[in-house]
């Protein structure tokens, strides 16, 4: 069945077939036709069996070649990566640390589940719904602990601490994470810990929940909440890609621009602006979602905010962290 424009692109991606896949579909149905086509010159005479033959050959042939637009990656491995199950991934090892304590993520979580011991499994909520004001002030302490920290010298601006979960971005995507992984839950006005994440913490500790966590945060927490960008830029099936290319050679901007070519469709989706390119606007998101919210909060890696020094712009590294690569470990 042919595939319109406007349906829902077969990836699963939620967007429509002309906003996701079509431009890469098509050049890669036009590059086996040709190969077909010229298969059937040299060969002569097929029968439809042989036709059928030649065709699953070819495709299967082009899916295992390495693609110099996904740094030599095969579609096969790009496909798994931006597609299978968290739990299905192939061409990496995705491992729990032993010490998670870098982590301001994990050491908020853990700081919500103390907090909860301490109470017979639960504790009370603000008028707002939001995570005591005890706690947040315990969460802000820990920041001097964190490799982010050496950046962090505005405490009114900072990530990573604040006088109230609403002004605690940090703390905040910790406690929307614990509620998508099925940790935590709001009612009654209290936080309550589920009586098996509370056996399992007991248990195993803090480590328990590290890969539960890691998977609500690529596959279910929406990367556009509380930021301005347009919802239709999703860069969640794009982050495993991103951080084998970023821990392979630490560079922002040669990340970014590899992001770019494997995925051209990408700049297209951005709105028009007269003060940003496309190519700028994938730059600034990428920076804020997948860098800042989410590399930095995980304790992945830290980057030097300053973009500037003397009028001309600093290329942008990345330092990579321990945890980083305890964290991944990729076989390509």
């Amino acid at each position: 069945m042919k595939i319109g424009r406007n349906d829902h692109c077969p990836c699963g991606s939620g967007k429509k077939y002309k906003q996701c896949c079509m431009d890469v579909a098509e050049k890669q149905r036009a590059e086996i036709y040709d190969d077909i086509a010229q298969t059937v010159a040299m060969s002569g005479n097929l029968s439809i069996e042989e036709l059928n033959l030649v065709v699953q050959h070819k495709i299967q042939e082009r899916n295992n070649r390495p693609n110099a637009d996904f740094c030599d990656l095969t579609p096969t491995q790009m496909a798994n990566w931006l597609y299978a199950p968290f739990s299905e991934l192939t061409g990496v090892a995705i491992s729990t640390p032993d010490d998670l304590s870098s982590s301001p993520i994990m050491s908020y979580l853990s700081l919500i589940i103390d907090e909860a011991i301490m109470q017979q499994g639960s504790f009370k909520a603000t008028a707002r719904g939001n995570l005591p004001t005890k706690l947040v002030k315990k969460a802000s302490e820990k920041l001097p602990e964190f490799a982010v920290a050496q950046f962090e010298t505005e405490s009114s601006i900072s990530h990573f601490s604040g006088s109230n979960e609403d002004k605690f971005i940090a703390l905040h995507y910790t406690r929307v994470l614990a509620v998508l992984s099925g940790i935590l839950y709001l009612k009654g006005g209290r936080f309550h810990v589920k009586k098996t994440a509370l056996k399992q913490y007991q248990r195993h500790g803090i480590r328990a929940f590290f890969l539960p966590m890691l998977e609500a945060a690529v596959t279910r927490y929406n990367w556009g909440y509380l930021d301005g960008w347009d919802d239709n830029v999703d860069l969640r099936t794009l982050w495993l890609f991103m951080v084998w290319r970023l821990q392979s050679h630490t560079s922002l901007d040669k990340m970014i621009k590899e992001v770019s070519v494997a995925f051209p469709d990408l700049l297209r989706q951005f709105p028009h602006s007269e003060y940003f390119s496309a190519q700028d606007q994938l730059v600034m998101i990428i920076e804020s979602r997948f860098v800042e919210r989410f590399l930095q909060f995980w304790g992945f890696v830290t980057v030097n905010p300053r973009k500037i020094f003397n009028r001309e712009r600093i290329p942008r590294e990345a330092n990579i962290l321990p945890l980083l690569t305890q964290s991944f470990r990729f076989t390509m």
